[in-house]
């Protein structure tokens, strides 16, 4: 029986438990570059000891960004920002990764805070893309993406995958969930092209195989390759589905995917989900044995109870979790004590121990 502090290899990389912190976008850069915020922030979770930290998502281009205050990877100097931050974590033996993402119609929104929700041109505002000129409920109607943008935003995906590993991140993500620009191409409700990227099936996920073919060739072997997908658009009629799910599992599985990290939903503001305390998980399971693939489940996972019977029952092989670590950055330690789990501390925390 597997447990969730057993570590777990994909190629060359050992995680140490299966305790995984979920990406969070902090909306706290400057122009797409990182400063003190991200490094108490993940520096946090670090001290907990989990097997990763995801980074959040983070535009492979400036306009790939969600909002004004989202991390972009165009430059060396703003990846680099992030390694003092892996060095760290590395003295914990925690692993860090990164999410390529574009946000496609949902980005150049304003702060989560602000006082109107998208970016005013004085702010650093730009014309959003997407598959097609479908807008995301009240938000501007995107300009659909013409075939050759396609093809040089998949070598934007590279580039930044390629500055990540020389930066010291230990895993790639490539960021295909939630309603953002991938998801925007594979879901039928938001994709009405009518080139080789629309229509089909095989078309409407070519622009996903395609990045990800092409990111899986540039990095290392050793570097373990995760997309993170939506499972389902939690529409009645005519969405994404998890059949649709598996059988784009199994071909990200022949690209060469380590893992797929299961979430839902975010392309249409009429989803109805069914939220519950580990909603996601069927997901995760359903693709972890019908793909033949890892997975990793997300979603409303919030006791080391919970946590562990995931595992144990092989419905997945990690977990994600953001709110509990938002809570309480040092979940991995106090999830240890209560499953009654011998893992080492810092140091300079042992006082900490209950046990």
């Amino acid at each position: 029986m597997t447990n969730l502090f057993d570590p777990l290899t994909l190629r060359g990389v050992t995680f140490q438990n299966r305790v995984w912190v979920s990406p969070m976008c902090q909306y706290s850069s400057h122009d797409g570059l990182i400063g003190q915020w991200h490094h108490a922030h993940l520096g946090a979770f670090a001290t907990g000891r989990p097997g990763l930290i995801m980074v959040e998502a983070s535009g492979v281009v400036p306009e790939g960004r969600i909002s004004i205050g989202c991390v972009s990877l165009e430059t060396d100097a703003k990846v680099n920002a992030f390694t003092p931050i892996i060095e760290f974590a590395h003295t914990q033996n925690v692993k860090v990764g990164i999410q390529l993402a574009h946000a496609g119609r949902k980005g150049s929104t304003a702060l989560p805070w602000a006082d109107h929700a998208m970016a005013t041109q004085e702010e650093g505002a730009w014309q959003t893309v997407s598959a097609s000129a479908i807008a995301y409920n009240t938000m501007p109607v995107p300009r659909a993406l013409t075939v050759e943008e396609i093809g040089l935003l998949v070598e934007s995906f590279v580039a930044a995958a390629n500055r990540a590993v020389k930066a010291g991140f230990d895993v790639i993500e490539i960021h295909a969930a939630h309603g953002y620009l991938f998801h925007q191409f594979y879901s039928p409700l938001t994709n009405k092209r009518t080139d080789e990227y629309g229509g089909s099936f095989e078309n409407r996920i070519k622009f996903l195989l395609e990045t990800t073919k092409a990111v899986r060739n540039a990095i290392p072997q050793t570097t373990p390759l995760f997309v993170r997908i939506s499972a389902s658009d939690w529409v009645e009629d005519g969405g994404w589905n998890i059949i649709d799910s598996i059988e784009l599992s199994k071909q990200l599985k022949e690209l060469g995917v380590d893992l797929i990290d299961t979430s839902s939903a975010g392309n249409v503001h009429e989803q109805k989900i069914k939220a519950g305390p580990g909603f996601q998980v069927p997901f995760a399971n359903a693709i972890k044995h019908e793909a033949q693939i890892p997975t990793s489940a997300v979603g409303l996972i919030t006791t080391p109870a919970q946590a562990q019977h995931i595992i144990e029952t092989n419905e997945a092989d990690a977990v994600f979790m953001a709110r509990e670590m938002i809570r309480n950055p040092r979940w991995p330690l106090y999830a240890a004590e209560e499953l009654g789990v011998s893992v080492e501390w810092p140091l300079q925390l042992e006082r900490g121990k209950t046990t």
